[in-house]
């Protein structure tokens, strides 16, 4: 991670923002422990570029949300459980459901969306969300760095090989389903 960066310069800084735009727990964390291991990513320029990354995210999906309703979750798998279950955390939770929204795993997206559906009010919805997502990447960004602190820099090699060693082993193990399930539907024809 940390050669991306070096190679990668402030391009890398706008992956990170794309990123979070989307998710990025685990990535934020990860670049955050690498920068403090190899000095080599500045822990400010990553905490601002990962801040507006999720905080445009979830203001696409608000408006998303808002201008297609709750009719585009049935088109997603999954999505509209999750959908109904954000809905009533909003109603009973309110502006706190949208400060603390990001750090429940699996409905970010969904709870910006929800949001929107639910109509609440954008300038509302944007101001709670630009401070939702600096506490979000304040966060992440402070826990990957005192991560490596506790780590060392030995540390910190290791745990960004294991972590790429799991994603070559999950990367293999979806293509090999693929390529099963298309010789069992090609078998079935």
């Amino acid at each position: 991670m940390a050669e991306f960066w070096a190679e990668w310069g402030a391009l890398a800084y706008l992956g990170a923002a794309a990123w979070a735009f989307f998710e990025g727990e685990t990535f934020v964390l990860l670049a955050s422990a690498a920068g403090k291991a190899t000095g080599m990513i500045n822990p400010w320029y990553l905490l601002v570029s990962v801040w507006l990354g999720s905080y445009l995210g979830d203001q696409v999906w608000f408006t998303l949300g808002r201008k297609f309703g709750a009719g585009v979750a049935k088109r997603i798998p999954g999505a509209e459980r999750r959908l109904v279950q954000a809905l009533g955390f909003l109603d009973r939770y309110g502006t706190l459901f949208v400060l603390s929204f990001r750090f429940v795993y699996g409905i970010r997206n969904v709870s910006s969306a929800a949001c929107g559906v639910a109509g609440m009010n954008w300038a509302k919805f944007a101001f709670w969300n630009f401070i939702a997502a600096g506490l979000w990447a304040t966060s992440f960004v402070a826990g990957g760095w005192y991560l490596a602190e506790f780590l060392g820099p030995d540390g910190v090699y290791w745990m960004l090989a294991g972590v790429g060693a799991c994603l070559v082993v999950v990367i293999a193990y979806k293509v090999w389903r693929g390529i099963q399930r298309a010789a069992a539907a090609k078998q079935a024809a």
